[in-house]
């Protein structure tokens, strides 16, 4: 699978598989089922990608999970920038969401994405973003969500910490003051993604995930 972002929002769109370098903000691709060499992502006009600090889900064997460091210093000496970003299980998945393991579940998660997240040589102030991976309700969120990340929080501090998902996820997560400020103003550690987003922009958002991969619809 492979998805486009956007890094910052306002940003002018740009045709699938056509990344423009001139476009209003940078634009990063998110990818795990292999290593993609980083001068075929320079060349496609991307400035970063957005790389995995998670294993991959039982029966599945995906190469670029998780991030090594020989390949995270090919990406930077390449000049890219790297996001890290820890998700494990999907709905309908061999495994769960991990969203869905609440406190002590979000301790665990949170230790196994910072040490992935070093030893492929992640900065010690770098965020790393949590995925919740479904469109999810308000309960939900306040009885299963919220509390992972206050696990995840527990391990990384709330300023290490970032949220992939919805706009309302997004919105939920700051509210609650789970995850931290970019240096940005105005900007939060939140990765939106235009599913179940109803077609709005969170304007604090640090990332828009503009394009997502289907079946019906490949990204690039």
């Amino acid at each position: 699978t492979a998805a486009s972002a956007l890094a910052g929002l306002g940003a002018a769109s740009a045709s699938v598989g056509t990344p423009r370098a001139a476009a209003a903000a940078p634009m990063l691709i998110d990818y795990a089922m292999r290593q993609i060499p980083a001068a075929d992502i320079r060349a496609a006009g991307y400035a970063g990608v957005i790389n995995y600090v998670s294993m991959s889900r039982p029966g599945s064997s995906f190469g670029a999970k998780p991030i090594t460091r020989p390949y995270a210093e090919s990406l930077t000496a390449a000049g890219l920038v790297i996001v890290s970003n820890y998700q494990f299980g999907k709905p309908g998945g061999t495994a769960l969401s991990y969203f869905t393991r609440g406190l002590a579940g979000g301790v665990a998660d949170a230790r196994t994405a910072w040490q992935l997240h070093t030893a492929a040589g992640g900065g010690q102030s770098a965020p790393i973003f949590f995925s919740v991976d479904d469109d999810i309700s308000r309960d939900t969120w306040n009885t299963l969500a919220l509390p992972w990340f206050r696990g995840i929080n527990s391990v990384l501090g709330v300023q290490r910490t970032g949220v992939y998902g919805g706009i309302d996820v997004c919105r939920w997560a700051a509210a609650d003051g789970v995850i931290g400020n970019s240096s940005s103003p105005g900007h939060r550690w939140a990765w939106q993604t235009r599913a179940w987003s109803g077609n709005q922009v969170e304007p604090t958002a640090v990332l828009y995930q503009r394009i997502v991969s289907t079946a019906s619809t490949p990204a690039p």
